[in-house]
């Protein structure tokens, strides 16, 4: 291994001699917790920007194609002297791809870690969308208090829930609450599809459009804005090298990285068009705000308060996970002659400290979610699961691309790019623009 400090050491001590390996299903479990995340939320509103059978595709495609891009990933880190993804574009392209590899990372995870705390303030205290103020569990149950205000609230579960969590220094760590994080996921989706069942039965759901529709408001190139949610939802890449070099076996780590992949997707799709049957066009950019109405019985209060519940929990246990990596890539940058983090405790709880209490502040500025994902997943998101995979596979520094490889990876950085590009076009013309 290169004795380069920074891009090309491991993240934490060699998990072989150190430290008992971490074992397959923990790895499952936290490559699973790094792709739910957020980016379950917002996939009903992606149904209703794109329409189920664009929607089912979308999530089909992106999902192969992120199985395709670690595959390169790992192809190229087990063929070179690095453990990191920085350190493999580091081998590829210089300096300079580790140092914008690292960028990207940061603006991804930092951008993920506040939508989580936004997340987090909708269901306890409630937001204010589009002119509605939806109420959060807290001011529903106890009233209107400075103790159930939003910035309390968030500053409360940081503090006490996921600052304990972002202490730990070894991913393997985290496999219990990611499995809890998991599992919080799944019975989400299950809730969500047993609402929208009773209500099929009852003759209240929303039928969902089967294609987008397209009118003077919904252009074809609008329908671009809805990709880099999706894409924000399958980014994992930045947590691939910590969870995997932590395996006895690093070419254990495509397994897990299928099966999560497969068990994300269904509940992605799944949570789409029960989202979408629930509440039509209704839907919120964070669905979970529509669960804050009053349904008029107390089983079905209960059933409201119960997901949003859930989903909160959820995204406070996969916090500390998407934090590890973010922590990792900017000592990495700022510290590069240091010895390893997770050897030094003062800089270690120091850098976690700035990061957790900076993503908070940002959180309470900028209430939103969907613009965040919007940008994530047109900019740094693409560039970390999609573009940067495939150059790395068609600079082909260590001679290990077939031809398949290459065209694959050609067609991967295209698409990425063409639809990268529509994004932000869409987007900056609609912000400047008079339409509705």
């Amino acid at each position: 291994m290169s004795p380069v400090a920074g891009v090309d050491v491991p993240l934490l001590p060699d998990s072989k001699s150190a430290e008992k390996a971490a074992s397959v299903s923990g790895a499952l479990f936290n490559v699973a917790t790094s792709i739910i995340g957020a980016g379950i939320m917002s996939i009903p509103a992606t149904i209703k920007v794109l329409g189920v059978i664009p929607a089912f595709l979308m999530i089909l495609i992106i999902g192969v194609l992120a199985e395709v891009s670690v595959d390169f990933l790992m192809r190229f880190t087990h063929s070179g002297e690095t453990t990191t993804y920085a350190g493999v574009m580091k081998e590829s392209f210089g300096p300079a791809g580790a140092v914008i590899t690292q960028v990207c990372v940061m603006i991804t995870n930092l951008g993920c870690l506040i939508m989580y705390q936004i997340i987090i303030g909708d269901v306890l205290s409630g937001n204010q969308s589009e002119g509605e103020a939806h109420l959060g569990i807290l001011q529903q149950w106890f009233g209107f208090h400075w103790w159930t205000s939003r910035d309390f609230a968030m500053l409360f579960t940081l503090v006490f829930i996921m600052l304990p969590l972002a202490l730990y220094k070894r991913v393997e760590s985290l496999r219990f609450s990611s499995a809890i994080s998991t599992l919080l996921a799944v019975a989400f989706v299950g809730i969500c599809s047993g609402m929208a069942i009773a209500a099929l039965a009852q003759g209240k759901i929303h039928i969902p459009r089967l294609l987008p529709q397209l009118d003077h408001q919904t252009s074809f190139f609008d329908l671009f804005t809805a990709i880099p949610v999706i894409v924000t939802a399958f980014t994992f890449h930045f947590n691939v090298h910590p969870i995997g070099f932590e395996l006895a076996k690093p070419s254990d780590m495509m397994c897990a990285v299928r099966v999560a992949l497969i068990l994300c997707a269904a509940i992605y799709f799944a949570i789409g068009v029960f989202g979408y049957l629930l509440f039509g066009d209704t839907i919120q950019s964070d669905i979970l705000i529509n669960f804050d109405q009053n349904t008029g019985s107390a089983v079905g209060s209960l059933l409201n308060n119960l997901v949003r519940l859930s989903y909160a929990f959820h995204v406070m246990l996969v916090f500390p996970l998407l934090n590890f990596s973010l922590r990792a890539n900017i000592d990495e940058l700022l510290f590069p002659n240091k010895r390893q983090l997770a050897k030094d405790t003062k800089r270690f709880v120091i850098l976690t400290l700035v990061l957790l209490f900076f993503s908070y502040l940002i959180a309470i500025a900028l209430p939103d979610i969907w613009y965040f994902f919007q940008l994530v997943g047109s900019t740094s998101a693409l560039c970390l699961a999609f573009i940067f995979p495939g150059a790395i596979a068609l600079r082909d520094a260590h001679g290990i691309s077939k031809r398949k490889d290459k065209i694959i990876a050609l067609i991967m950085v295209l698409l990425a790019v063409v639809a990268s590009a529509n994004a932000i076009s869409i987007n900056i013309y609609n912000s400047f623009s008079d339409k509705p």
